[in-house]
């Protein structure tokens, strides 16, 4: 993911031009981390001849498709809503406390 954005980077400071192996190294180098050069050159070698805003646009297309998990509200929902209002106000609210996990995966992973 990090060698994909650094490409993005580049290609938005200058868009005639078709980032390289080198500056791609030099953008991932200057946030800290590790490059793997074996990954740059797959990506490289994965976006020849492609145009990039293409790829974009087919990416956005699959990911419409893909259902974003919000759940529909219940139709008896305004009907009830005294009823639960009462019930919320009786049972003090628990606030949950956030978590500053980052899931084992941080930005530049």
């Amino acid at each position: 993911m990090r060698y994909i954005a650094a490409y993005l980077l580049l290609k938005l400071a200058n868009p005639e031009a078709t980032p390289t192996a080198d500056a791609i190294t030099k953008v991932v180098s200057a946030g800290g981390v590790d490059v793997d050069s074996e990954r740059i050159n797959k990506l490289l070698s994965a976006l020849e001849g492609k145009e990039i805003e293409e790829l974009i646009a087919e990416g956005s297309s699959k990911l419409a498709s893909v259902p974003s998990g919000g759940a529909a509200a219940p139709a008896g929902g305004a009907a009830a809503g005294g009823a639960a209002g009462a019930a919320a106000e009786e049972k003090p609210a628990e606030e949950e406390e956030e978590s500053d996990d980052d899931m084992g995966f941080g930005l530049f992973d």
